[in-house]
């Protein structure tokens, strides 16, 4: 439909609140709502944490008699189970909206058009689709574990310009600057779970906390470790919920992981290692919705084989280290260029001296 420039307006605003929630809703999706009434801004709000009161919800209550006739933007639409909240449909009924504008339709097999559908049957005017690209790219990750039962998984890089990781001897500290460095850690921030392997745990110790950027809320670690090596008193147990992925049934170890508030989860592949395809899985049916890995050569390069890797966030220093220093991935040996993994770069910008590329591979038609 042809949408005006008022209802663009009110569409961007809403995304804009949506966004105010990027750190602290998992495993619920991002939600804005706008409440217009006579083209005036009348309520809004969006969704804060799982379990409070929806977007539309905080806006109908901040409009408070001024929601009857009003228009509602949301930027997902309104839901129609009971979950731990009611229906928001529900509620923009009751409150006499008379016209409700979606963004997009919610992949949720629970909702899934019931909400437009039950809003339409109240007598209420639906549209829907009004910057739904925008809508759906900022629950990325919430339509990936819906739609396709798997979380939105990320591979952060930092390499030189020729494509290395780290000198011959492990030293990576610091590749790219601070910029950049704090850059990595929103994405940290934003994301359900933060996941390393076992080579970069017994390398760096690393605690893989949001500490550059404001968070009321830390990711879950992840460590794929297939024979359960991880040290009892590595620092990434300091505190939160980790969860070590493994494929060794060692049930000494995994109790000395239990004490210190690690749960273990066995997932052994054919060959005796972890398997990833079985992990994501599982992580979507414990509720994640994106996942960031943070790891060396070894599992980015086992993630891309089991072809899980969603989106690469590649940041490079203007930097040479030289052949014998560490690369980024250590892909099949292909024969002609038409074997190559094709990546769709969506975003380039630079932080500090360093580039920032967001690419995505490029799924190829079977």
């Amino acid at each position: 439909m042809p949408w005006s420039l008022e209802d663009h307006k009110y569409m961007a605003r809403a995304l804009r609140l949506a966004a105010r929630a990027m750190n602290t809703t998992t495993p619920n999706p991002r939600v804005g709502c706008v409440l217009v009434r006579d083209g005036r801004v009348v309520g809004d709000g969006w969704h804060e944490r799982a379990g409070e009161p929806h977007a539309e919800v905080h806006a109908l209550r901040a409009a408070g008699e001024a929601a009857r006739g009003a228009t509602a933007y949301v930027t997902l639409e309104p839901c129609s189970h009971f979950g731990r909240t009611p229906p928001c449909a529900d509620a923009l009924i009751a409150a006499g909206v008379v016209r409700v504008v979606a963004a997009m339709t919610d992949p949720d097999e629970r909702v899934a058009s019931r909400g437009l559908e039950r809003l339409r049957a109240a007598g209420i005017a639906v549209d829907t689709g009004l910057m739904e690209a925008e809508a759906r790219e900022l629950n990325i990750g919430f339509v990936s574990r819906t739609t396709r039962g798997r979380p939105w998984l990320r591979v952060k890089i930092a390499a030189t310009l020729d494509g290395k990781t780290a000198l011959p001897n492990g030293e990576s500290q610091w590749i790219t600057g601070p910029d950049a460095r704090r850059d990595g850690h929103r994405w940290r921030a934003r994301s359900c779970a933060v996941m390393t392997g076992i080579g970069t745990l017994k390398d760096d110790d690393p605690r893989l906390t949001v500490r550059d950027v404001p968070t009321s809320r830390q990711p879950v670690r992840i460590v794929v470790d297939s024979r359960l090596r991880i040290p009892v008193d590595a620092r990434i147990l300091d505190g939160g919920r980790v969860i070590v992925a493994t494929a060794t049934d060692d049930k000494v170890k995994s109790q000395a992981l239990a004490a210190r508030g690690g749960e273990v989860w066995c997932l052994p592949d054919h060959e005796g290692k972890v398997d990833l395809a079985a992990l994501v899985r599982e992580l979507a049916v414990h509720g994640f919705n994106e996942v960031l890995v943070e790891a060396g050569i070894n599992l980015h390069s086992a993630l891309m084989r089991a072809d899980v890797v969603d989106e690469l966030v590649l940041y490079l220093a203007p930097k040479l280290i030289g052949d014998a220093a560490r690369g980024m991935l250590r892909l099949p040996g292909f024969t002609h260029m038409d074997e190559a993994v094709e990546l769709d770069i969506t975003d380039l910008r630079r932080f500090g001296p360093d580039v920032r590329i967001l690419a995505r591979p490029v799924v190829r038609p079977a």
